[in-house]
Protein backbone atom coordinates (compact mmCIF):
# COMPACT_ATOMS: atom_id res chain seq x y z
CA UNK A 1 0.00 0.00 0.00
CA UNK A 2 1.75 3.11 -1.47
CA UNK A 3 0.66 7.24 0.20
CA UNK A 4 -0.04 7.86 -3.45
CA UNK A 5 0.66 8.19 -7.15
CA UNK A 6 3.21 11.08 -7.91
CA UNK A 7 4.08 11.97 -11.81
CA UNK A 8 7.62 13.16 -12.20
CA UNK A 9 8.13 14.92 -15.95
CA UNK A 10 11.55 16.03 -16.06
CA UNK A 11 13.63 15.73 -19.13
CA UNK A 12 17.01 16.07 -16.51
CA UNK A 13 18.00 12.36 -15.54
CA UNK A 14 19.52 13.45 -12.22
CA UNK A 15 16.72 15.02 -11.08
CA UNK A 16 14.88 11.99 -11.79
CA UNK A 17 17.11 9.60 -9.97
CA UNK A 18 17.19 12.10 -6.84
CA UNK A 19 13.46 12.79 -6.74
CA UNK A 20 12.90 8.88 -7.20
CA UNK A 21 15.17 8.60 -3.77
CA UNK A 22 13.23 10.97 -1.75
CA UNK A 23 9.62 9.90 -2.78
CA UNK A 24 10.01 6.34 -3.01
CA UNK A 25 11.58 6.93 0.39
CA UNK A 26 8.11 8.49 1.78
CA UNK A 27 6.04 5.75 0.38
CA UNK A 28 5.12 6.91 -2.67
CA UNK A 29 4.47 5.30 -6.40
CA UNK A 30 6.41 6.90 -8.94
CA UNK A 31 5.90 7.66 -12.41
CA UNK A 32 8.53 8.94 -14.36
CA UNK A 33 8.10 11.15 -18.15
CA UNK A 34 10.53 12.73 -19.88
CA UNK A 35 8.29 15.56 -21.71
CA UNK A 36 4.87 16.63 -22.19
CA UNK A 37 3.82 13.97 -24.52
CA UNK A 38 4.58 11.18 -22.06
CA UNK A 39 3.08 13.03 -19.45
CA UNK A 40 -0.06 12.84 -21.26
CA UNK A 41 0.26 8.82 -22.09
CA UNK A 42 0.95 8.45 -18.37
CA UNK A 43 -2.46 10.82 -17.35
CA UNK A 44 -4.29 8.50 -19.89
CA UNK A 45 -3.26 5.28 -18.47
CA UNK A 46 -2.95 6.04 -15.03
CA UNK A 47 -4.60 7.18 -11.55
CA UNK A 48 -2.37 10.51 -10.52
CA UNK A 49 -2.45 12.08 -7.18
CA UNK A 50 0.56 14.81 -7.33
CA UNK A 51 1.94 15.64 -10.80
CA UNK A 52 5.36 17.47 -10.78
CA UNK A 53 5.63 19.39 -14.23
CA UNK A 54 8.98 21.03 -15.46
CA UNK A 55 8.12 24.06 -18.07
CA UNK A 56 11.27 23.49 -20.08
CA UNK A 57 11.18 20.00 -22.01
CA UNK A 58 11.39 19.26 -25.77
CA UNK A 59 8.58 18.02 -27.80
CA UNK A 60 5.64 19.31 -25.85
CA UNK A 61 6.72 21.93 -22.97
CA UNK A 62 5.15 21.83 -19.77
CA UNK A 63 2.66 25.28 -19.91
CA UNK A 64 1.30 23.29 -23.20
CA UNK A 65 1.28 20.16 -21.66
CA UNK A 66 -0.62 21.85 -18.33
CA UNK A 67 -3.22 23.42 -20.34
CA UNK A 68 -4.19 20.15 -22.15
CA UNK A 69 -4.33 18.13 -19.17
CA UNK A 70 -6.55 20.80 -16.92
CA UNK A 71 -9.05 19.98 -20.14
CA UNK A 72 -10.19 16.94 -18.25
CA UNK A 73 -8.13 16.46 -15.00
CA UNK A 74 -8.31 17.97 -11.54
CA UNK A 75 -5.65 16.54 -9.63
CA UNK A 76 -3.17 18.84 -8.34
CA UNK A 77 0.22 19.32 -10.44
CA UNK A 78 3.43 21.66 -8.93
CA UNK A 79 5.50 22.89 -11.98
CA UNK A 80 9.27 23.31 -11.86
CA UNK A 81 11.39 26.21 -13.72
CA UNK A 82 14.89 27.15 -14.18
CA UNK A 83 13.13 30.67 -14.60
CA UNK A 84 12.47 32.59 -11.00
CA UNK A 85 11.27 35.59 -12.86
CA UNK A 86 7.45 36.47 -11.75
CA UNK A 87 6.19 36.06 -15.50
CA UNK A 88 6.99 32.78 -15.24
CA UNK A 89 5.24 31.93 -12.01
CA UNK A 90 2.27 33.67 -13.49
CA UNK A 91 2.02 31.99 -16.36
CA UNK A 92 2.45 28.65 -14.80
CA UNK A 93 -0.04 29.54 -12.20
CA UNK A 94 -3.00 30.43 -14.65
CA UNK A 95 -2.68 27.91 -16.92
CA UNK A 96 -3.63 25.69 -14.04
CA UNK A 97 -0.89 24.80 -11.54
CA UNK A 98 -1.35 24.71 -8.03
CA UNK A 99 1.85 25.28 -6.89
CA UNK A 100 5.08 26.89 -8.28
CA UNK A 101 9.10 25.74 -7.75
CA UNK A 102 11.97 27.16 -8.20
CA UNK A 103 14.91 25.10 -9.72
CA UNK A 104 17.67 24.62 -8.33
CA UNK A 105 15.31 23.14 -5.62
CA UNK A 106 16.04 21.57 -1.88
CA UNK A 107 13.96 17.71 -2.58
CA UNK A 108 13.13 18.24 1.39
CA UNK A 109 11.23 21.11 0.32
CA UNK A 110 9.86 19.70 -3.28
CA UNK A 111 8.90 16.39 -1.22
CA UNK A 112 6.71 19.04 1.70
CA UNK A 113 4.85 20.94 -1.41
CA UNK A 114 3.87 17.73 -2.51
CA UNK A 115 2.64 16.43 0.86
CA UNK A 116 0.87 19.79 1.10
CA UNK A 117 -0.89 19.27 -2.19
CA UNK A 118 -2.18 15.96 -0.97
CA UNK A 119 -3.13 17.16 2.42
CA UNK A 120 -5.31 19.37 0.96
CA UNK A 121 -6.90 17.58 -2.46
CA UNK A 122 -7.81 14.69 0.36
CA UNK A 123 -9.42 16.88 2.85
CA UNK A 124 -11.69 18.53 -0.04
CA UNK A 125 -12.38 15.37 -1.37
CA UNK A 126 -13.31 13.99 1.88
CA UNK A 127 -15.57 17.32 2.54
CA UNK A 128 -17.32 17.13 -0.72
CA UNK A 129 -18.49 13.18 0.05
CA UNK A 130 -19.75 14.06 3.35
CA UNK A 131 -21.79 16.68 2.43
CA UNK A 132 -22.77 14.71 -0.37
CA UNK A 133 -25.05 12.39 1.53
CA UNK A 134 -25.46 14.31 4.71
CA UNK A 135 -27.35 17.75 5.50
CA UNK A 136 -27.04 20.14 8.25
CA UNK A 137 -30.04 22.47 8.93
CA UNK A 138 -28.79 24.22 12.53
CA UNK A 139 -29.39 21.46 14.91
CA UNK A 140 -30.81 18.91 12.62
CA UNK A 141 -28.96 16.16 10.28
CA UNK A 142 -30.29 14.43 7.70
CA UNK A 143 -27.85 11.53 6.10
CA UNK A 144 -29.24 10.69 2.59
CA UNK A 145 -27.40 7.32 2.68
CA UNK A 146 -28.20 5.98 6.03
CA UNK A 147 -31.64 7.28 5.78
CA UNK A 148 -30.63 8.55 9.87
CA UNK A 149 -32.20 11.84 10.83
CA UNK A 150 -30.81 13.38 14.39
CA UNK A 151 -32.34 16.19 16.01
CA UNK A 152 -30.17 18.19 18.57
CA UNK A 153 -27.89 14.79 18.51
CA UNK A 154 -30.92 12.85 18.90
CA UNK A 155 -32.26 10.32 16.49
CA UNK A 156 -35.28 11.09 15.13
CA UNK A 157 -37.85 8.12 13.73
CA UNK A 158 -38.89 8.49 10.13
CA UNK A 159 -40.93 6.57 7.80
CA UNK A 160 -39.42 6.35 4.53
CA UNK A 161 -42.70 8.30 2.95
CA UNK A 162 -41.47 11.37 5.75
CA UNK A 163 -37.77 10.70 5.10
CA UNK A 164 -38.69 11.64 1.53
CA UNK A 165 -40.79 14.06 1.92
CA UNK A 166 -37.48 15.76 4.72
CA UNK A 167 -34.52 14.77 1.94
CA UNK A 168 -36.83 16.58 -1.09
CA UNK A 169 -37.21 20.11 0.86
CA UNK A 170 -33.57 19.82 2.63
CA UNK A 171 -32.30 19.39 -0.94
CA UNK A 172 -34.20 22.70 -2.26
CA UNK A 173 -33.83 24.47 1.26
CA UNK A 174 -34.45 27.97 1.34
CA UNK A 175 -36.85 27.07 -1.93
CA UNK A 176 -40.40 26.83 -2.15
CA UNK A 177 -41.67 23.72 -3.53
CA UNK A 178 -45.63 23.40 -4.60
CA UNK A 179 -47.82 20.68 -2.77
CA UNK A 180 -48.10 19.05 -6.55
CA UNK A 181 -44.56 19.09 -6.76
CA UNK A 182 -43.62 17.46 -3.61
CA UNK A 183 -46.54 15.14 -3.87
CA UNK A 184 -45.63 13.88 -7.32
CA UNK A 185 -41.70 13.48 -6.83
CA UNK A 186 -42.10 11.59 -3.29
CA UNK A 187 -45.77 9.34 -4.50
CA UNK A 188 -44.75 9.39 -7.88
CA UNK A 189 -48.35 9.82 -8.70
CA UNK A 190 -50.86 12.88 -10.13
CA UNK A 191 -51.49 15.11 -7.66
CA UNK A 192 -55.34 16.21 -6.50
CA UNK A 193 -56.32 19.09 -5.05
CA UNK A 194 -58.78 17.28 -2.84
CA UNK A 195 -55.75 15.04 -1.61
CA UNK A 196 -54.86 16.36 1.93
CA UNK A 197 -52.37 13.06 2.38
CA UNK A 198 -49.57 15.53 1.78
CA UNK A 199 -50.51 17.89 4.83
CA UNK A 200 -51.10 14.95 7.10
CA UNK A 201 -47.29 13.68 6.68
CA UNK A 202 -46.06 17.16 7.24
CA UNK A 203 -48.16 17.38 10.28
CA UNK A 204 -46.79 13.83 11.53
CA UNK A 205 -42.92 15.20 10.21
CA UNK A 206 -43.85 18.33 12.63
CA UNK A 207 -44.32 16.16 15.28
CA UNK A 208 -40.94 14.45 15.39
CA UNK A 209 -38.50 17.25 14.14
CA UNK A 210 -40.50 20.69 15.96
CA UNK A 211 -39.85 21.57 19.51
CA UNK A 212 -43.21 23.60 18.48
CA UNK A 213 -45.04 21.94 15.31
CA UNK A 214 -47.41 24.79 15.64
CA UNK A 215 -44.47 27.30 15.16
CA UNK A 216 -42.44 25.19 13.44
CA UNK A 217 -38.76 26.44 12.84
CA UNK A 218 -37.49 23.99 10.23
CA UNK A 219 -40.55 22.62 7.55
CA UNK A 220 -42.70 26.14 6.79
CA UNK A 221 -45.70 25.99 4.86
CA UNK A 222 -46.10 29.33 2.51
CA UNK A 223 -49.63 29.55 1.92
CA UNK A 224 -51.64 29.04 -1.37
CA UNK A 225 -48.25 27.42 -2.46
CA UNK A 226 -46.90 24.61 -0.64
CA UNK A 227 -43.89 24.24 2.12
CA UNK A 228 -39.95 24.92 1.78
CA UNK A 229 -37.53 23.56 4.51
CA UNK A 230 -35.60 26.62 6.08
CA UNK A 231 -32.08 27.60 4.89
CA UNK A 232 -29.95 28.33 8.09
CA UNK A 233 -26.35 29.98 7.36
Amino acid sequence: MHNGTILLVDDEPEIIKLMQIYLENEGYRLLMARDGLEALEQVNREQIDVMVLDVMMPNMDGIEACMKIRETEHFPIIMLSAKGQDMDKITGLSVGADDYVTKPFSPLELVARIKSQLRRVRKYTHSSSVLEHEMVLDELSINTVTHEVTLAGESVKLTPREFAIVELLARHRGQVLSMEQIYEKVWKEQYLESNNTLMVHVRKIREKIETDPRKPKYLKTVWGIGYKMEKFD
